[in-house]
């Protein structure tokens, strides 16, 4: 697509990160339901499933667990209390009360320990009275993690699979939704990168799929490479050359392999909560973008970072809002069997 037959179009300087690119008629797009082959993404899909997870799951974003109270959560039907010790280290555990059952969630830290607000029943991580333990848990500086090895039923492993990330001059954001569907829904959606333009032409056009995943054995050639620009609003985007992977069967990884912020990532893990109400299964999308670049103006940004994140997490939850829904009808098919 040439950039623009106007005089600010043809003179806008092409070493700019952000370029001048009309935005096409969203009906005179490419068709590119001929190259979104169904059995193409089921592959990718089922080889995504089969790789091991260590029996690790993304709950929360650091930030969101702290010391000053206990927050409760729920995978897979397990009911679980997250909170910190006065040094800041993560602890998870289950999130019933052993006396009689009560909201850990509820309750209040004193010191390094959770006391309930019921009967004052205190329990800690190094506190196995009452049959009160902690899972193992780990918080990698952007994502909490709980190993759950009785849902998962895999071998067990020390750490969880995070993705490589940028290790300077970043900024991280992380937005939470849920949707009534089950992980491998997400992994379907995100495994999709040709509806990107056509389903969500707000973020993104000019999109073009370079590579698609092969199974040859070697993890470089099962991936996406996709050319995509990502609309800032008007005529003005940021090309860039991405790849999508998947590193454990209940993640997506997007990363910028050319062009402004390369090496940022876009991680997308689908956390299962367990059975909602009217029975049907909730599957949290945990999304975490971690952006970087080494232009002087990031660092500006960097410091900005808790007047940004909202930003960041608003334009994250708009494209989920609408994928959710293509998620929740996936499941809805595919539970009929069609």
């Amino acid at each position: 697509m040439t950039k623009s037959d106007s005089l600010l179009g043809r003179r806008w300087p092409a070493s700019w990160p952000v370029q001048w690119v009309p935005k096409p008629p969203w009906s005179r797009q490419e068709p590119t339901y001929r190259d979104a082959s169904p059995a193409l993404i089921e592959a990718a899909v089922k080889r995504a499933g089969s790789r091991p997870s260590g029996n690790w799951f993304a709950i929360a974003a650091s930030r969101e667990i702290s010391t000053r109270k206990p927050i409760g959560l729920e995978v897979a039907g397990v009911e679980l209390v997250a909170w910190r010790r006065s040094d800041g280290s993560l602890c998870i555990g289950p999130g019933a009360c052993p006396h009689l059952g009560a909201p850990l969630a509820l309750g209040a830290i004193e010191g390094d320990r959770l006391v309930c607000r019921w009967h004052g029943l205190a329990v800690g991580a190094d506190d196995d009275r009452n049959g009160w333990l902690t899972y193992p848990s780990h918080d990698d500086g952007v994502l909490c993690w709980v190993r759950l090895d009785r849902v998962g039923r895999e071998n067990p492993t020390e750490l969880p699979p995070v993705p490589v990330r940028p290790d300077a001059h970043r900024l991280d954001a992380v937005a939470t939704m849920i949707g009534r569907c089950e992980p491998i829904d997400i992994i379907a959606n995100r495994l999709d990168p040709w509806h990107g333009a056509w389903f969500h032409p707000y973020s993104f056009s000019d999109l073009e799929v370079l590579q698609v995943p092969e199974d040859t054995g070697d993890p470089a050639d099962d991936r996406f490479i996709v050319d995509v620009t990502f609309r800032l609003g008007g005529p003005l985007g940021v090309p860039v050359r991405a790849e999508f992977t998947c590193p454990g069967p209940r993640t997506v990884v997007m990363r910028i392999l050319e062009g402004e912020g390369e090496g940022s990532v876009v991680e997308t893990h689908a956390t299962p909560l367990g059975a909602g109400p009217d029975g049907l299964p909730r599957t949290a999308v945990i999304e975490a973008t971690v952006a970087a670049s080494e232009r002087p103006g990031f660092q500006l940004a960097r410091r900005a970072a808790p007047l940004l994140r909202p930003a960041v997490q608003w334009s994250a939850k708009r494209l989920w809002r609408d994928d959710l829904a293509y998620a929740e009808r996936r499941y809805a098919l595919r539970s009929q069997g069609r």
